[in-house]
């Protein structure tokens, strides 16, 4: 087993409340997506609502921010299912659902395998991104870093799996 996993939280606007016709679209295919990314090679965790499959009722860092919060075993089993799978479909299709936002919406950042990350290390992951940029701390695909060589001691918040 590998000593880090990779972590990545994204963020967007809806165009509409999750209830409105124009966001059937992405409403009806978060059950398949969901399973497609939980059954993929390389998926370890991801954030849920409590009681529920999603993470839609979830707003930790906006009433108008959707998130999706997840832990994979390497930066390219992310990349496979993110770029590589049924999930492009919806990827191109983001306009119709969410706005065009000018900040920073995905940090990705290692952590140990043992480690499942807090909404706030989260939070404060993507916070970190866009102050600084991309570090080893907080990055994007574009701009990735390896995992570190040793366990991260800084990490001090979420739950041991």
């Amino acid at each position: 087993m590998a000593d880090h996993h990779l972590a990545q939280l994204n963020v967007g606007i809806l165009n509409a409340p999750l209830d409105a016709p124009s966001m059937a679209g992405f409403v009806d295919n978060l059950t398949p997506i969901n399973a497609l990314a939980d059954a993929s090679p390389g998926f370890v965790w991801r954030y849920t609502d409590e009681g529920r499959d999603d993470a839609t009722e979830a707003r930790p860092f906006g009433d108008d921010l959707l998130i999706n919060f997840s832990v994979w075993e390497s930066r390219e089993a992310l990349w496979e299912f993110t770029y590589r799978s049924e999930h492009i479909d919806l990827l191109r299709r983001r306009r119709e659902w969410f706005q065009h936002m000018r900040d920073v919406t995905l940090v990705l950042w290692w952590i140990p395998a043992a480690h499942i990350p807090t909404l706030d290390e989260a939070g404060e992951r993507l916070a970190l991104l866009r102050r600084h940029g991309p570090t080893a701390e907080a990055f994007t695909f574009k701009d990735s870093f390896a995992p570190p060589k040793t366990p991260a001691s800084s990490i001090t918040s979420g739950t041991p799996l």
